[in-house]
């Protein structure tokens, strides 16, 4: 039989990328963690993840047993909650911004979802103008968004810098008016952008505007101009702009926004989780 300790440990050496940082959100030692998945491969009889200097890595192996491995946490985790006096139960409904939903999303939810497995989660994906806009109307319980510098609306998650990418910077640069891929409005992105070039005085024109960042990743990494996003949420094929070549690019500050009058301990839960996995991945 598995053993569900080294199966936990397994997940996070995953989810983490390092034993280290596995070895502190379980809060053991780092050498319980490395012996975990030293019995777990014995036991398999299957090396399970490959160290290099940078981080840590499934194998073929490991990735076959990622997906069973998290089942059976998942498992666990609704019988312990079956018989768990007072756990969370009830509908959740979260706001996540588009560009956050691609990068660390899935990591956050994943501890949510295995704890509190009553609880149903009802997202809604889109930019963070139109999130704040449904929340006011009552039909989000939880923002997870990006708003401006000097805005106090919400509590601080982290603060991210904006950068202008590029598949091919000089090609781009040489282009006159500068062609940009952009979000729609309400976007915080696209207006920290355009306030930023008309400061500067550099000729613009909008040759790409979608709702979906993947749509707008997809004109980046065709040539057709520059993307602005937060520097940790980066898509592959694009490259940074050197600083010096267009104007420098104001902070956001990612936020968590709750509904008044939405469930109290629902929300606190999944800040508190929310809070915790970011900034774990954050300090990696």
């Amino acid at each position: 039989m598995l053993d569900l300790s080294q199966l936990r440990s397994f997940v996070t050496v995953e989810q983490m990328g390092s034993f280290t940082l596995a070895a502190e959100r379980l809060g053991l030692g780092q050498s319980t963690v490395s012996q975990h998945i030293q019995r777990l491969e014995t036991s398999l009889e299957r090396r399970l993840l490959e160290r290099d200097t940078h981080k840590v890595v499934l194998t073929s192996d490991g990735e076959a047993l990622l997906s069973h491995a998290r089942s059976m946490l998942s498992i666990e985790g609704q019988v312990r909650s079956l018989f768990k006096g007072g756990s969370l139960r009830g509908r959740l409904r979260l706001g996540v911004s588009e560009d956050f939903v691609t990068s660390q999303l899935p990591a956050v939810l994943e501890d949510f979802v295995r704890s509190h497995p009553s609880v149903d989660l009802e997202l809604t994906v889109a930019l963070s103008g139109v999130l704040y806009e449904m929340q006011d109307a009552g039909a989000i319980d939880l923002v997870l968004a990006k708003r401006r510098l000097g805005d106090e609306h919400g509590k601080l998650v982290y603060r991210e810098p904006l950068v202008w990418l590029a598949r091919d910077p000089e090609h781009v640069l040489a282009s006159h008016p500068l062609p940009l891929i952009a979000f729609p409005p309400p976007s915080v992105t696209r207006a920290i952008a355009l306030e930023a070039l008309g400061r500067h005085g550099v000729a613009w024109r909008i040759v790409c505007t979608c709702g979906s960042l993947s749509g707008l990743t997809a004109a980046a990494r065709a040539g057709m101009g520059v993307l602005v996003q937060p520097r940790s949420m980066a898509p592959s094929g694009l490259k940074e702009i050197a600083p010096a070549r267009l104007p420098v690019l104001e902070d956001v500050e990612f936020v968590l926004v709750p509904r008044k009058g939405a469930d109290q301990a629902l929300v606190a839960a999944l800040s508190d989780d929310i809070l915790k996995k970011v900034r774990s991945l954050r300090s990696a």
